[in-house]
């Protein structure tokens, strides 16, 4: 990997996890916010806690990705970027080849999950418009509590996500933790003392003085490699494993 994404390990985590500030410019995350807003509204998923599009499409029954390009938009300046990093280097297709699109409204989050054996397992995701305070769990204290993940109980590490901001997870962070947004409209005590990646932030003083802040709706851009790739002469095949 390169040098500036070793420069951004988060050494407090037990495994490997990278967070870069500023990774787009301000006009870049205004164009890719205009694009986001721009799809038509069918490419929208509503869940009950958040809304959301996947590109270029959802995965089949079978985790299986039907072989075609991201839009240029989603693309570029992001992917390019990121192989320069080298976080890509090691997965199978050797750059991202789906983006998962969420938009949190303030009071919005999702319980602490996995993103499974469907991915190649490193994640990358830009934050566009707003922070958001990410809770991760280790799966084994959790298994060894009946009530439902991250309801009651502390996250074992908290990840500030500022706007225009990466933030690369691999490893065990992958398979062994969950990882959760809770539902509240402010994040609080936010100090080095509660935020692993506080040494790597760009603007701290801000969130020092104030340590907390009041959310607003907040996109986040998730990309990640799907290890089953069906080319197109099988999508007859993918489709039926669809339905």
């Amino acid at each position: 990997m390169s040098e500036q994404l070793q420069a951004a390990r988060i050494p407090s985590l037990p495994d490997t996890a990278y967070y870069i500030p500023n990774f787009i410019t301000p006009e870049e995350e205004e164009r890719l916010i205009q694009k986001v807003y721009a799809v038509p509204r069918p490419r929208w998923t509503q869940l009950s806690r958040r809304r959301l599009q996947t590109w270029p499409s959802a995965l089949s029954k079978t985790d299986t990705l039907l072989d075609a390009p991201l839009p240029s938009w989603l693309e570029r300046p992001v992917v390019p970027r990121l192989q320069a990093l080298g976080c890509f280097a090691a997965a199978p297709h050797r750059a991202p080849n789906h983006v998962l699109i969420n938009e949190y409204e303030p009071g919005q989050g999702i319980m602490p999950h996995e993103d499974g054996p469907a991915y190649y397992p490193i994640v990358a995701t830009v934050s566009l418009r707003a922070p958001i305070v990410l809770d991760i769990y280790e799966k084994r204290r959790l298994d060894n509590q009946p009530s439902s993940p991250g309801r009651d109980s502390e996250p074992n590490f908290r990840i500030l996500q500022e706007p225009r901001s990466l933030l690369i997870t691999t490893d065990r962070l992958y398979t062994d933790y969950l990882h959760g947004i809770a539902e509240r409209t402010t994040d609080e005590d936010l100090s080095s003392d509660t935020i692993c990646n506080w040494d790597l932030l760009g603007d701290r003083e801000e969130y020092m003085q104030a340590k907390s802040y009041t959310r607003q709706t907040r996109v986040s851009l998730t990309y990640r490699d799907v290890l089953k790739v069906a080319k197109v002469g099988n999508s007859i095949k993918f489709l039926s494993a669809k339905r």
